[in-house]
């Protein structure tokens, strides 16, 4: 269901004043082991589910990409140059979540063209009955989210693992309601401000997308104010 990504998209406080929002159930953080995240591109995971990262100390990361085609016009970086300041910045988010010695794995697939079929054998390979694996929604509307989520859920069915799904970009095209999304599936991760504030520290260490590079188009900032809005809250989703 790849969807247009673009504009403003749906201003978070709209989100923020749906009354649905508290009706949903609280995600029971109880993972029987360390549970796997699985990031479509560096700052994926922290976006997503942060906040539920620095409660769960143990985590371990799959990083599918490292997110070199962020900005393709760029005038002040390679894609080389991209993606190898981009991992430093992931391993800086881990450790301002508290996770300095979380393990990643950096597959270095193609940003912008996933091997599904690739990652759902990588991903079975690091699956067990009952673990937890944190991936992007199905249908959040990203070629790469929806390809990672994809293949999370093949290898999950294949292995007994439990998928959760965080969105990401649906937030951005879709809106209140939107039946398009599984909303009877969502279950809220309230976070206590400790997990509040770790979140935002990490946010910040990704200056790569959250700032612009240069003066041109091109190097653009990825996720200005109005997107990063909408992964402040005091709470995150997963479909479960």
């Amino acid at each position: 269901m790849v969807t247009a990504i673009e504009g403003a998209g749906t201003d978070d406080t709209r989100w923020r004043a749906w009354p649905a929002v508290a009706d949903w159930p609280a995600l029971t953080v109880d993972p029987p082991g360390p549970p796997l995240v699985v990031a479509p591109h560096p700052d994926d995971e922290v976006l997503g589910v942060g906040g539920l990262l620095a409660r769960l100390p143990d985590a371990e990361v799959v990083a599918v990409t490292d997110g070199e085609a962020s900005h393709p016009g760029s005038t002040v970086y390679t894609p080389a140059r991209l993606a190898a300041l981009r991992r430093k910045e992931t391993a800086e988010a881990l450790r301002r979540l508290g996770l300095p010695g979380t393990p990643v794995r950096h597959l270095g697939q193609p940003d912008g063209g996933i091997d599904e079929n690739a990652l759902t054998v990588a991903l079975g390979r690091l699956l067990t009955p009952g673990r937890w694996c944190l991936a992007t929604w199905r249908g959040d509307g990203h070629p790469d989210h929806e390809a990672v989520g994809r293949a999370a859920a093949a290898a999950c069915a294949a292995t007994g693992a439990r998928l959760l799904e965080y969105p990401i970009w649906t937030w951005h095209w879709a809106e209140p309601g939107d039946e398009r999304v599984p909303w009877e599936r969502a279950r809220r991760i309230d976070l206590p401000p400790g997990a509040r504030r770790a979140k935002e520290a990490a946010i910040q260490a990704f200056p790569s997308q959250i700032a612009d590079l240069g003066p041109e188009p091109g190097d653009a900032a990825i996720l200005p104010p109005h997107v990063l809005a909408r992964f402040r809250r005091p709470f995150e989703v997963v479909f479960a």
